[in-house]
């Protein structure tokens, strides 16, 4: 329903409970009356099908013929019975979600049933974390006997942690979906300094990355560095703290990339800034394409397909079933960080056009 067509309707309000602690509903909508009025849960939440399912909040599909959808059906109306019924079963949630119909966001496949997430998915998903949890403990031994010789002769790069990093992640990967790669011709030298780039559409792209073997820094969240043997792990492979809204981590993180490359070793950015929620690509940040363009280093694209479909953003306890591919583009260089990026996300928006 479009909002301008508002005026014309007959509304329907109900009146405001009693209770301080109850906020407004988000409005909800009906062909032929705009409905409003007030909720017991705590706050209003805009959610997809998938991670409605997987948080057990109460959602209702949209029809397919056309119609707007409807948050609450108008013909039960919200009386009292079903205020009180949604306050004291506790049985859903205490958040009341309402359907986004907003363009671009979500999935495809968002506003499907709540039985579209299988079972065999949350499943595999268990599985996934097990599985890596026993190859993380496994092998943080050996990174932690490696340590102070690769302090000593490999500062910069630590090939032996990648490694080992590599081991982990494809021991993970390899018992719940296949890779596929492609161009791994254009990947420069094991020794060659480069800024890479990416797609980032799921938790997964990490281990699909680490795959390659190749020697790159990535930049992460600096509260991941607090988790047991992960947080280690990264700190051993000399992953770059970031504190995302702070100017000043920004600015030290960038200038830690530039002395990684110019010490031999090589970067990673997503330079969309956070993982896509619905397959898209967003606009690059100027950052990586920076950090090429002053360091004189080529830029190496790299696009991901598939692993949003196996495991959605937002969805981390859900592996579903698939194949993934890894694109590596031939390198580009530039010394104008702005042509370097336009270049590097044209490269791989077409290729996810083209076969995404």
């Amino acid at each position: 329903m479009e909002l301008s067509s508002l005026s014309s309707l007959p509304l329907l309000r109900y009146p405001k409970p009693s209770s301080s602690s109850v906020l407004p509903f988000l409005p909800f909508s009906d062909p032929k009356c705009a409905y409003f009025g007030y909720s017991v849960c705590k706050r209003a939440t805009l959610r997809n099908s998938y991670s409605s399912a997987q948080h057990k909040f109460l959602h209702i599909s949209r029809t397919h013929d056309g119609k707007p959808g409807c948050y609450f059906s108008p013909n039960e109306g919200i009386n009292r019975y079903s205020i009180s019924r949604l306050y004291n079963l506790n049985k859903l949630s205490r958040y009341v979600v309402a359907k986004s119909e907003l363009a671009g966001t979500g999935m495809p496949d968002a506003s499907y049933s709540l039985s579209e997430v299988k079972l065999s998915s949350k499943v595999r998903g268990v599985c996934f974390y097990v599985v890596t949890a026993i190859a993380a403990i496994s092998l943080i031994g050996f990174m932690i006997v490696a340590h102070p010789f690769v302090l000593l002769f490999d500062r910069y790069r630590r090939k032996a942690q990648h490694f080992i990093a590599k081991l982990w992640a494809s021991a993970t990967v390899s018992l719940f979906f296949k890779i596929e790669y492609e161009g791994l011709e254009n990947l420069p030298s094991h020794d060659a300094p480069a800024v890479y780039v990416s797609n980032h559409q799921s938790f997964l792209d990490i281990y699909t990355l680490l795959t390659l073997g190749r020697s790159f820094k990535f930049i992460s969240k600096t509260g991941v560095f607090l988790f047991p043997i992960i947080g280690w792990a990264m700190s051993m492979m000399g992953t770059i703290p970031l504190k995302r809204m702070d100017s000043r981590s920004q600015m030290e993180c960038l200038k830690r990339c530039m002395d990684l490359v110019r010490n031999g070793a090589s970067v990673f950015f997503f330079p969309e800034g956070t993982r896509s929620k619905d397959g898209k690509l967003g606009d690059f940040k100027k950052g990586a394409f920076s950090v090429a363009a002053k360091t004189g280093v080529p830029v190496i694209p790299i696009t991901l397909i598939g692993t949003g479909r196996i495991m959605p953003a937002g969805m981390e306890g859900v592996v579903n079933s698939g194949s993934v591919k890894v694109i590596i583009h031939k390198p580009i260089e530039e010394s104008d960080p702005e042509i370097l990026r336009q270049v590097a996300r044209n490269t791989i928006l077409d290729t996810l056009k083209r076969r995404g």
